[in-house]
């Protein structure tokens, strides 16, 4: 168990250094901007009354890059259902763009205010009729500016929290108030610190990773069964690969929907190369179709009386007992309920896994150097 509503088996082999608990508990005391966001004393830049006026719209529209809006966009996939508002995630360049005739609220959000792709798309997509809300950092920048001549609404982002960082932040609390949802339940750092169990599964884990890690098992395979995660998971790429890929060390995340991937990829994670650890997700929905028993043929009565997520789950079974059988390195999240507490505590362990990580690998877990060098050549060519 790692929390009431997420049933967890650890990995089969389990590891716990000494170190990993010292630097978890430096990293919970020190004084760092990202742990705060988790935690129900984070202070936000805005007001609810400055936003609630935009509740009264029902198109919204989130652009931005990255952590910009992959956090927004994991929320809004994963809690659909309690969410009565459209929102569209503008998260990339495309070649044609459709201008459609309906008004948006756009939040445009960008942590520097610069960047290009969001300048772009921002600049081809958003109309006069539109309604804005900007978040950037309260520097002089492109988007303040832009802001400022439209007359939009600007809320500071955080200085000291970088895009990836920022789920919990104004960059996915803003777009999460917005959509109807209470920011304040998502914010279970205090309530989990103070179980053991919580923090044993942690360290553990990292523990666990680390051991892999030099056994040269660098890329962490999610096989995810729930569909409405997808965009937690794409989170969790840039998470772990922009935080921890440096100085030639790194996670690889990758990502496989299943049970779709039963039939393509599995067959390299049964009995390709063998430098993949995984993680196995998946969310028990009470509300699942059901096999039309009259119509399976005789052949297949085995399915009778089952519904599509009974299948899927004894598919993963099946799929972690052979897992077992070969011992391949697994763990393994069941997610028991879908709302707002559980989402947050599935970003606080990932968050606080991923720092640990880069710490007990003598990173930063905070910079993205390489990065910037593709942004500077691509300036120098456009000039």
């Amino acid at each position: 168990m790692l929390t009431r509503n997420i049933y967890f088996k650890n990995f089969k082999k389990k590891f716990k250094y000494s170190k990993v608990t010292e630097k978890l508990k430096f990293i919970l005391n020190e004084k760092n901007e990202v742990i705060n966001s988790l935690s129900e004393n984070y202070k936000y830049s805005y007001k609810k009354n400055k936003i609630s006026k935009y509740k009264k719209k029902s198109q919204f529209r989130v652009i931005g890059m990255g952590g910009s809006s992959l956090g927004s966009k994991a929320i809004y996939e994963f809690l659909r259902n309690k969410i009565r508002f459209n929102f569209e995630f503008v998260d990339n360049l495309q070649s044609k763009y459709e201008i459609k005739k309906k008004d948006y609220t756009n939040l445009i959000i960008s942590k520097s205010g610069n960047t290009t792709e969001t300048i772009v798309n921002s600049n081809i997509l958003v109309k006069n009729t539109d309604k804005n809300i900007f978040i950037t950092e309260n520097k002089k920048n492109y988007l303040a500016t832009l802001a400022e001549n439209l007359k939009a609404e600007i809320i500071h982002h955080n200085n000291f929290i970088g895009g990836r960082y920022s789920v919990l932040s104004e960059v996915g609390m803003v777009p999460a108030e917005l959509m109807g949802l209470k920011p304040e339940k998502f914010k279970t750092l205090n309530y989990l610190i103070k179980k053991k169990g919580f923090i044993n599964n942690l360290v553990t884990n990292v523990s666990t990773i680390l051991y892999l890690n030099k056994k040269k098992k660098f890329n962490s395979v999610i096989l995810n069964y729930d569909q409405k995660s997808h965009s937690i998971f794409e989170w969790y790429q840039q998470l772990v690969a922009e935080s921890l890929g440096k100085k030639g060390k790194g996670i690889l995340p990758i990502v496989s929907s299943m049970p779709k991937d039963n039939h393509s990829v599995m067959q390299l994670y049964l009995d390709g190369f063998k430098n993949n650890f995984f993680t196995f997700f998946y969310v028990n929905d009470v509300n699942s179709s059901k096999i039309k028993s009259t119509s399976i043929l005789k052949s297949k009565k085995y399915l009778k009386n089952k519904t599509s997520q009974q299948i899927k789950y004894l598919q993963k079974i099946a799929t972690e007992n052979v897992f077992k059988k070969k011992n391949i390195p697994f763990r393994s999240f069941e997610i028991k309920k879908r709302d707002e507490n559980t989402l947050g505590e599935i970003f606080t362990f990932f968050i606080l896994e991923t720092i640990l990580l880069g710490k007990c690998l003598n990173l930063n877990p905070f910079d993205q150097p390489a990065v910037e060098l593709i942004k500077k050549e691509t300036k120098n060519l456009l000039i």
